[in-house]
């Protein structure tokens, strides 16, 4: 039996280090268009679920799937494409509530676990320059929503209600339960 790690993000790598078990990293190559008139909850449970069906494994191992996303509004952002894409999120996000929805699945013994796990954030207000600034740094271009929390965006969160994690990218205390209960004998 393997852990297999459905994605090439060091955040989540990290994340799931912190459970001391050895895992192996294998990503999924799969679309990750979602559908934007169907609910984003069940969305990015869907696409977390397609990487774990898509990661090849064996029959006995245990592959762990997220996907990330921020939504506002009702709109759903993902990762930027451009420094321009990044600012426009940023913009949106400024003074107002939001939530980040990781999708999260573990495939085991042939089953499918999958949920939604949601954190709400609140930005203060940004002026452009703070937001220009941010962006010039290179970090908002490979995260949902064009920012990380545990990095520069920190000084952007003046409220969060849920999982801190959640907003890294891996839901850790919904992943121990979820694992605790379809293999025990991991821990």
């Amino acid at each position: 039996m393997q852990l297999i790690l459905a994605s090439q993000s060091p955040r989540r790598q990290e994340l799931l280090g912190l459970f001391g078990i050895p895992f192996a990293v294998r990503a999924a190559d799969i679309d990750e268009t979602m559908d934007l008139n169907a609910s984003p909850f069940d969305e990015v449970a869907r696409v977390s679920r397609r990487k774990a069906e898509a990661t090849p494994c064996q029959a006995e191992d245990i592959v762990i799937a997220a996907d990330t996303i921020v939504v506002c509004e009702g709109k759903i952002l993902g990762k930027p494409h451009s420094p321009e894409e990044a600012e426009s999120m940023l913009t949106l996000l400024s003074g107002r509530d939001h939530q980040v929805m990781t999708g999260l699945t573990v495939l085991c013994k042939g089953k499918f676990t999958t949920c939604t796990e949601v954190t709400d954030i609140h930005f203060r207000p940004l002026s452009q320059k703070e937001i220009r600034a941010y962006v010039a740094t290179g970090e908002p271009m490979d995260k949902a929503g064009a920012y990380g929390i545990q990095g520069g965006a920190a000084l952007f969160a003046d409220k969060m209600v849920g999982d801190y994690y959640n907003v890294m990218g891996l839901p850790v205390c919904r992943l121990r339960q979820i694992l605790g209960a379809v293999a025990p004998e991991l821990f």
